[in-house]
């Protein structure tokens, strides 16, 4: 299973809400096979802890340590929302990413998330992309 699938992308998405981006990010992750039902509520647990905003209009949103039991497979949604959405605090995310690992392997999918986001150019493009496949052609150039 890929951990970023053309599936898991949701382009020009509007949310009012960020639990409402939350959510979403979540439901592709069950949608498509990642995590079980009850992983929304372990993301909502840990936004509860911390927020998952990362600053640039990036949010990772992901369970926590004890949602591990959920995951299924690991993965990644992406929630492009290029009107934005408030995310606490002032912040605006226009670019949500869901996360599941198994194994540890969430640490390698922040790594290349964060690698990814490091370049202002690549969350232009990220908030822009017309395509699933433009989304995955930049995943693509870290690996």
């Amino acid at each position: 299973m890929q951990v970023l699938a053309k599936e898991n992308i949701k382009l020009n998405q509007t949310v009012s809400s960020k639990e409402e981006a939350i959510k979403l990010a979540g439901q592709t992750l069950i949608d498509n096979g990642y995590v079980t039902e009850d992983y929304i509520s372990k993301m909502f647990e840990r936004e509860e802890t911390s927020s998952t905003f990362m600053g640039n209009f990036i949010a990772i949103p992901h369970g926590t340590e004890e949602a591990k039991s959920e995951v299924l497979h690991s993965g990644i949604s992406i929630i492009q929302i290029p009107e934005g959405v408030e995310y606490g605090e002032g912040n605006t995310a226009k670019v949500v990413f869901g996360i599941a690992g198994k194994n540890n392997e969430h640490l390698d999918i922040l790594s290349n998330i964060a690698i990814i986001c490091s370049e202002e150019e690549n969350i232009e493009r990220l908030i822009s992309a017309k395509s699933e496949e433009d989304l995955i052609a930049i995943f693509n150039e870290v690996n």
